[in-house]
């Protein structure tokens, strides 16, 4: 099963969910409709009126990741020296950075295998 608990209630009514992205269940006939009936839909038919406006202000000041936090796995890899070298040369962040390369090729990936 693609989406599966992973076990334990954590903090009282949370519960963890292991996700296989490259294994997502089909879409149903009717949330295949009910997806072409929305992107059938014109911009100007959405009803925002139980949304607040978003400002040049709010981005301003919007964070990203600020909700959702994958869970990190402490890992040794071996990296051709110079590729580190390159990732530290970048200044601080360096296994951020690492990270959101193998994401975004990870990501590409899955969505020329889907």
């Amino acid at each position: 099963m693609p989406i599966a608990p992973s076990g334990d209630v954590t903090n009282g009514n949370r519960v963890r969910f292991d996700v296989d992205l490259a294994n997502l269940p089909p879409l149903t006939e009717a949330h295949k409709a009910e997806c072409d009936a929305l992107a059938a839909m014109p911009d100007a038919a959405i009803d925002y009126s139980d949304i607040p406006p978003l400002t040049e202000e709010f981005w301003t000041s919007a964070a990203r990741g600020q909700f959702f936090r994958p869970t990190k796995t402490s890992t040794t890899v071996r990296i051709d020296s110079d590729v580190l070298a390159w990732l530290r040369g970048e200044g601080r962040g360096y296994q951020t950075r690492l990270n959101a390369i193998l994401r975004r090729e990870m990501l590409a990936a899955l969505k020329k295998q889907g």
